[in-house]
């Protein structure tokens, strides 16, 4: 009764627990994909395999390595900025995990058959309001690689020096405060 039969042609145990170890790396990548440090390495090891062993494992199982993958759902991401946020082509680049426009624009051109400014001018309607990219910028995570300095403002003090400020850091920490 306790016994669990195998279905003829089924996957055994150890096919199951090579699937589970993929599918939590792929969810790793999907958690993190905008992190342009990204390793796969780092990937390879969470699954529990060598990076060549992983890579080959990977193809196996989702039909595409794991660099493809990423691309892809880094490109996705991207096409939908371009369609809502109101924001550079380089912003967009950077906030979606790439660290070189050139490759983003080309990859960017292999998956959609556009570059990234035709596809904005196909996809955005004249009509779509588009989101403010201070907004898209917060709800990214602020702007990668830069650490705002949060300034503690007491009620008797009147403005701080960063509301003063014009720069980047200075936005997202107004727009934090706005809120």
């Amino acid at each position: 009764m306790g016994r669990v039969e195998k279905s003829p042609g089924g996957p055994g145990p150890a096919q199951l627990a090579q699937l589970r170890r993929m599918r939590l790396a792929k969810d790793a990548m999907d958690r993190d994909w905008a992190d342009p440090g990204l390793d796969l390495d780092a990937v390879a090891t969470h699954a529990g395999y060598s990076r060549f062993h992983f890579v080959r494992a990977f193809r196996a199982a989702y039909g595409e390595t794991p660099g493809q993958y990423l691309s892809r759902r880094r490109i996705e991401r991207a096409g939908d900025l371009l369609r809502t946020a109101n924001l550079s082509v380089t912003e967009i680049c950077h906030l979606v995990g790439f660290s070189s426009l050139g490759t983003f624009c080309t990859r960017f051109k292999q998956q959609t058959g556009f570059s990234p400014r035709e596809y904005r001018g196909r996809n955005a309607g004249p009509a779509a309001a588009m989101i403010p990219g201070c907004h898209a910028l917060l709800w990214a995570g602020g702007f990668p690689g830069r650490t705002a300095q949060a300034s503690e403002v007491r009620d008797d003090e009147g403005p701080s020096a960063a509301q003063d400020d014009d720069g980047p850091e200075a936005q997202v920490r107004n727009i934090e405060e706005a809120e």
